[in-house]
């Protein structure tokens, strides 16, 4: 069983608390069922869980209240505490869970009443999936490099460029999409439009198959014409709405890390617990302990840094920019080292098909490139400190 004292900690209420042993159950009981099939049939299953999600309230987290949400404004602590809990599962669930937040979180964030009553309801209840298209071939950590552009055309805006590395590609409803509205070059000039799936113009033009697969493509837009309301906050603004979004959704890949470190490390204790070797058992042996000292250390390290960045954003501060790049940079890097750890004590079995170290394995390696690899939170650290010096 997965140690659940950290829950005990300051950065959480009651409300948290019931949050996690609500969800730890229903995804003990539920997850198995929606994602048996996940490998033959992926964009049904995660179809599946977000409707799955959705019935059971825990999307309503994803949106704020005024729009059929549960709490005023985003939670971080909740999103986190939901990430975790759903990869120490099923990273599949962690996955569909994610996108509902991050492809909406900019309409959530700067959206007008308009779109923020006709889209955001249906995302909390599961009805529509939501994506996020930031990133391009020639622009992934370099948002400022971004290519696609639009155009004002009477009442509408016109895009043309394509979009990569895309979550959901094929599978939602509508995209948050950014493009270059004007030449200032950089970061300026940047803004960003909500894109429904049926619009003329769009097409998903290439699906990307992952070493640990999720729903993920390659998006052109070709003349493709969006009423002028459907622009999400001001003109010019996108690349600022794009970073406050990922300064709040950022924290909760951390989280999701820290899922999948836990449920490595229980494997390791189980197994290690039961597996018979010269005359004992091998968490008797002392290089084995010491792995274990080390990835139980980690765990708890990152927990501390994402949850202190969780209840900052939550309780002190408006941006979170340096705490959250610390917590993601923390808990992707250590949950990799926890995960292989967990697959070398494991022996042959870690590295077979069906067991659970090995799909982890997998499914960790993702989470240390999107939404910012370690190099650009490195970075983002670095300049952050300085600014705060005073450098």
């Amino acid at each position: 069983m997965s140690d659940k004292t950290y829950l005990d900690w300051p950065f959480f209420n009651a409300d948290h608390r019931a949050l996690e042993t609500s969800l730890d159950s229903w995804a003990g009981s539920e997850l198995p069922k929606l994602t048996a099939d996940e490998h033959h049939d992926l964009d049904g299953t995660c179809k599946a869980i977000v409707a799955a999600l959705g019935q059971a309230g825990y999307l309503g987290y994803a949106v704020p209240a005024d729009c059929g949400g549960i709490m005023e404004r985003l939670d971080v602590r909740s999103l986190c505490l939901i990430r975790e809990t759903l990869a120490r599962h099923s990273a599949i669930a962690d996955f569909a869970f994610a996108m509902q937040g991050l492809g909406s979180g900019p309409v959530s964030l700067f959206g007008s009443e308009h779109l923020r009553r006709t889209y955001l309801s249906s995302v909390a209840a599961g009805a529509k999936i939501s994506a996020f298209a930031l990133s391009e071939p020639n622009a992934g950590s370099d948002v400022a490099a971004m290519e696609c552009r639009a155009h004002k055309d009477g009442d509408h805006w016109v895009l043309n460029g394509c979009k990569t590395w895309i979550s959901n590609a094929g599978i939602a409803d509508f995209y948050t999409v950014f493009a270059r509205t004007d030449d200032q070059g950089g970061s300026k000039g940047i803004s960003c439009f909500l894109v429904p799936a049926d619009s003329p113009g769009f097409e998903v033009t290439e699906r990307i198959d992952l070493v640990a697969p999720h729903p993920l493509g390659t998006l052109s837009f070709t003349d493709c014409r969006v009423p002028a309301s459907h622009m999400v906050g001001e003109e010019g603004r996108g690349f600022g709405i794009a970073m406050a979004t990922l300064d709040v959704f950022r924290s909760t890949v951390a989280a999701a890390a820290l899922g999948m470190a836990r449920r490595a490390l229980d494997e390791t204790l189980d197994y290690t617990a039961n597996r018979n070797i010269f005359g004992g058992t091998l968490s008797d042996l002392q290089l084995v302990q010491a792995k274990i000292g080390d990835m139980a250390l980690g765990v708890d390290a990152s927990a501390l840094l994402v949850y202190r960045a969780a209840w900052t954003k939550d309780c002190a501060a408006d941006r979170v920019t340096r705490e959250a790049a610390m917590a993601k940079l923390h808990a992707t890097e250590t949950a990799q080292q926890v995960i292989d750890a967990a697959v070398q004590l494991h022996g042959g079995k870690g590295v077979t098909k069906g067991y659970i170290v090995e799909a982890l394995y997998r499914d960790i390696r993702a989470l240390r490139i999107y939404e910012g690899a370690s190099e650009v939170q490195q970075v983002i650290i670095a300049r952050q400190t300085q600014l705060q010096h005073g450098a």
